[in-house]
């Protein structure tokens, strides 16, 4: 069977002295405060469900930026785990938080641009404050992940075009809305996208079952990502536990998901565009 890695999933601490809570905006997400996975916890559902390893991505309608449990839960199964901070782009001190997260080891960036506590598209992406960290991103050959919507797509082209060499991912294929079928017109904004070979997807759960929304099916929808996309620049990911259902569910989901796909593109989803983009997980 394929061999799983998943790039998109959470851990929270039940020790809330020694990582306290701090989410961005004051308020905490609810999957976070009803379902808080240790990452105890995490690995042991990695092992039910036959997931080898992981990119954690930091929690930060949690821990604001406050990185500390990614770290020392990384450092805890090195051999299974990787880490995606997250910093303040436009704070005095973003360079050196990068450097210290990075150096720390921590291999991923991401932007929490919106979500569950944050519902519009912020505005702040493509500030040019935010330059230098890019900067260091794109020396470092270090992907950055976008948890963004549609409407901050204006935004993406500017850095797309400013950092050609920092791999970009849109966690959640930026929300796109699939339900019109066939040929998805309200994709076209992503097919786009393509023509940046420094953008990669991250297909979670949520983009599962948005291809059997409406008029939309799998068997319709992923073949075309596939054409225009590359599997080698899409990955998998679970967002476990934000999204509910045990791993194993929504790795099951998954793959009935891509069934249509060969196997050959199933594997570099699965796996192989994460070795790609997190090397220390090959």
């Amino acid at each position: 069977m394929t061999e799983v890695i998943d790039i998109h999933n959470h851990v929270i601490a039940s020790d809330t002295v020694r990582y306290p809570l701090a989410p961005l905006g004051g308020k905490q997400s609810d999957w976070s405060r009803t379902r808080p996975t240790s990452v105890e916890a995490l690995i042991a559902a990695m092992d039910a469900s036959g997931v080898a390893k992981a990119a954690v991505v930091h929690a930060s309608t949690a821990y604001g930026y406050d990185n500390s449990y990614l770290l020392d839960s990384v450092a805890a199964y090195p051999r299974r785990l990787t880490g995606v901070f997250s910093i303040d782009m436009l704070a005095p001190d973003a360079c050196a938080r990068f450097d210290h997260w990075s150096r720390a080891g921590l291999t991923g960036l991401r932007l929490f641009t919106t979500g569950s506590t944050s519902p519009g598209q912020a505005g702040w992406l493509a500030d040019p404050a935010s330059f230098p960290v890019w900067e260091r991103a794109q020396a470092a050959n270090l992907p950055v992940c976008l948890q963004m919507r549609p409407e901050g797509v204006p935004q993406l082209l500017q850095l797309l075009e400013r950092f050609r060499s920092v791999p970009v991912i849109l966690d959640h294929l930026a929300r796109v809305s699939l339900s019109d079928g066939p040929p998805y017109a309200s994709a076209r904004w992503l097919f786009d996208l393509a023509r940046y070979p420094n953008l990669y997807l991250k297909l979670t759960t949520r983009t599962i079952e948005e291809a059997a929304k409406g008029a939309s099916t799998p068997e319709a929808f992923f073949p075309r990502l596939i054409e225009i996309f590359g599997a080698g620049r899409i990955a998998w990911g679970s967002n476990f536990p934000a999204h509910a259902g045990s791993l194993s569910h929504l790795l099951d989901e998954a793959r009935h998901g891509l069934a249509c796909l060969t196997e050959a593109d199933r594997a570099a989803i699965f796996s192989g565009t994460a070795k790609t983009l997190y090397p220390v997980l090959a």
